[in-house]
């Protein structure tokens, strides 16, 4: 029980720093521009595709089928399908149409959403990560933090120009962050039964992280700016992810 209190409270404070840096910087943006905002985005996918392939996946085929990775990682996908329909429908019930500021901060809000429902498989990986072995735990639980800066940013930028109070804004970006935590502990109790578990729990979250990437983040980051600045932001988030994973 204290190894998955521990598992819980890294997960809670690296999921919650990462979004809360981001938020930080990002009410200090009062008018971004598509192009440092295109940069952010892809860059946050490159450090989650290269948690994708150099932590998740291949310590999921370490100790368990390859049948048990494509089945997490297939539920992985499904699951965010999901969570992206329910995003979309209370985009649409909100009727975000016009760019205004009362639009951009709606749209803070329902990005806020979409980053609670994201960082739960996140914490769930550091969780299962735990499980596996010390150091994956804490290569997953920097990579994430990492990333969670951008992401913080996203989500802090319209909830700021929508008019939201400072304040108000940071606090709903450390609150996006809460779910990692509920997802480690989620990952530390179910990863402690099987190997097959763990197996399971890490190729979910590297289903999940590789839907966000190539649905949302990427996608995105090329609507807001046609340019080399995506893929830089793309190879630098890739390149950065992999050195501070093969570092640890």
């Amino acid at each position: 029980m204290n190894e998955i209190l521990k598992t819980t409270l890294i997960g809670l404070f690296f999921g919650t720093f990462g979004t809360t840096i981001g938020g930080l910087i990002g009410i200090c943006f009062k008018k971004s521009s598509n192009k440092l905002l295109s940069f952010i985005l892809s860059f946050a996918g490159g450090l989650m595709l290269a948690i994708i392939c150099f932590d998740l996946i291949p310590e999921a085929m370490e100790i368990a089928s390859i049948t048990n990775v494509i089945l997490g990682i297939a539920f992985g996908i499904i699951t965010m399908i999901v969570c992206d329909i329910f995003v979309q429908k209370k985009v649409n019930t909100k009727n975000i149409k016009y760019k205004n500021a009362s639009s951009l901060l709606k749209t803070g809000i329902i990005v806020s959403i979409g980053l609670a429902l994201h960082n739960l498989p996140e914490g769930l990986a550091i969780g299962s990560g735990f499980e596996a072995s010390i150091t994956l735990g804490y290569s997953l639980a920097i990579a994430i933090c990492l990333h969670d800066i951008p992401e913080g940013i996203s989500m802090a930028v319209p909830m700021r120009n929508g008019g939201m109070k400072k304040s108000k804004v940071v606090f709903y970006v450390v609150l996006s962050g809460v779910t990692t935590g509920i997802g480690a502990f989620l990952g530390a109790l179910v990863g402690g039964i099987s190997k097959q578990i763990i197996s399971i729990c890490l190729s979910f979250a590297a289903g999940a992280m590789l839907y966000i990437v190539s649905g949302e983040l990427i996608p995105e980051s090329n609507k807001l700016y046609h340019g080399r600045m995506t893929a830089i932001g793309n190879i630098c988030g890739f390149l950065l992810g992999m050195i501070a994973i093969m570092s640890i």
